[in-house]
């Protein structure tokens, strides 16, 4: 028995979007809201997508986030080597 995973069909609007790491579309309007405080796998996974899918540049998710270009470049490489789970903040040793 074979089960299809639906495609994520593009939102509706014109406004650019990319594909998210839950496999779904992601437009700016998606992305956590700039007052953020609790960084969670999947915000910190959606704004690295944004980034590397050409939504903001990197300077845009630092000053849009608050972030030192750092910390992002610290999500980035957690996501390349461990994929979502290496963003987790708990029990970060293990990832690096």
């Amino acid at each position: 028995m074979t089960s299809a995973v639906p495609a994520a069909a593009p939102p509706p609007s014109k406004e650019p979007y990319i594909i998210g790491p839950d496999g779904l579309p992601l437009t700016l309007a998606d992305l956590p809201p700039t007052n953020t405080k609790r960084w969670v796998i999947r915000r910190k996974a959606e704004v690295v997508a944004a980034v590397r899918g050409g939504l903001l540049t990197l300077e845009e998710a630092c000053n849009r986030y608050r972030l030192t270009m750092e910390e992002f470049l610290a999500w980035q490489k957690a996501i390349d080597q461990f994929g979502m789970p290496g963003l987790r903040a708990t029990r970060v040793q293990q990832y690096r």
